[in-house]
């Protein structure tokens, strides 16, 4: 049988939520000068450079972005990485979907080897079934799923397309 495929966030929708998760980024981050997004490699560095791109239209942050490799499958078969200073930065760690919790959790390990200042997780989807204790700060949309359905985020270059329930 076919799973059916089921829109739940179309493009208008996606830039609505991303401004919104921009000025939230911006209003935890009000006393600092600078912010880092870590985007987890694929759809979450995607997530990362448009919410860059809408921070820098209606904040004087500086935002800097850098993608965090993560084998989302096993994480544990290759250490997770980036490539920047973060010491002494607020960092917001940026992932397409927030599902069982434990591909945010593992991102967070090599961000904690450079002490910055904050770490905040944000993430456009959250389904609300997590195996790990880790939660989003910023949440663009949440979704109660079953066990069973997936959320895919459509992703075409630098620009999000959809989301959809699968």
């Amino acid at each position: 049988m076919e799973k059916k495929r089921v829109l739940i966030l179309d493009n208008e929708r996606i830039t609505h939520k991303l401004r919104r998760m921009a000025y939230q980024i911006w209003e935890h981050n009000s006393n600092e000068s600078s912010v880092t997004l870590a985007g987890i490699q694929g759809s979450g560095e995607v997530v990362a450079q448009n919410l860059a791109n809408y921070l820098r239209d209606i904040s004087p942050l500086q935002v800097d972005v850098v993608t965090l490799k993560i084998n989302k499958k096993q994480p544990l078969s290759e250490e997770p990485s980036f490539e920047g200073d973060i010491t002494g930065r607020s960092v917001v760690l940026v992932d397409d979907v927030a599902n069982s919790g434990k591909t945010l959790l593992y991102g967070l390990k090599p961000l904690l080897n450079h002490e910055p200042t904050r770490i905040m997780i944000a993430v456009l989807v959250d389904r609300k079934h997590k195996s790990f204790p880790v939660s989003a700060d910023i949440v663009g949309h949440t979704v109660a799923t079953t066990l069973q359905e997936h959320i895919e985020v459509e992703t075409e270059g630098d620009k999000i397309k959809a989301a959809y329930l699968q």
